[in-house]
């Protein structure tokens, strides 16, 4: 009986130990996937190729940025939600994107935001899927909005 006893509790010990380093080694896996903020591009009808987050939604900038600090804060981040850098993370390069064009500022309400050629980066939540455009040349929460070329270019066209 002792025997039998040992042996369950030996059994029930080693698939603990196994399933908590999967466990681990699955944790390992998402924390590096959610180091990464990966900026890519993407053609779109009437503007050409336009940058992206990873989900394919556009990429905007606000002019009243100046390409110095983010503006948008408060109920403007609610609509043009900025394109966060979580702690840790790195911007990467995808596409047609350049890598030496990233960079990030730090965001106001915290933490910091992803920059293309100096312009902090946000998505417009009127854009309700990937390859959408629909906050282009709005003049909306104190300011005009533009999607950037890979080479930083801000387009203008509507």
């Amino acid at each position: 009986m002792r025997k039998m006893l040992s042996l369950g509790l030996a059994a029930a010990t080693t698939m603990t130990l196994i399933t908590a380093s999967a466990f681990a080694t699955g944790s390992a896996k998402t924390s590096a996937k959610a180091a990464v903020v990966r900026i890519s591009t993407r053609k779109l009808p009437k503007l050409g190729t336009v940058l992206v987050n990873s989900k394919g939604r556009t990429l905007y900038m606000f002019v009243p940025d100046k390409r110095k600090r983010v503006t948008c804060v408060g109920s403007c981040a609610a609509a043009w939600p900025p394109s966060k850098l979580p702690k840790g993370a790195k911007a990467v390069a995808a596409g047609k994107a350049k890598a030496s064009l990233l960079g990030s500022d730090r965001d106001p309400a915290g933490g910091r935001v992803v920059t293309y050629d100096k312009w902090p980066l946000y998505t417009y939540i009127g854009d309700r899927a990937a390859g959408q455009a629909k906050g282009q040349a709005l003049n909306l929460n104190g300011g005009l909005w533009y999607v950037l070329s890979p080479s930083g270019k801000v387009i203008r066209m509507k």
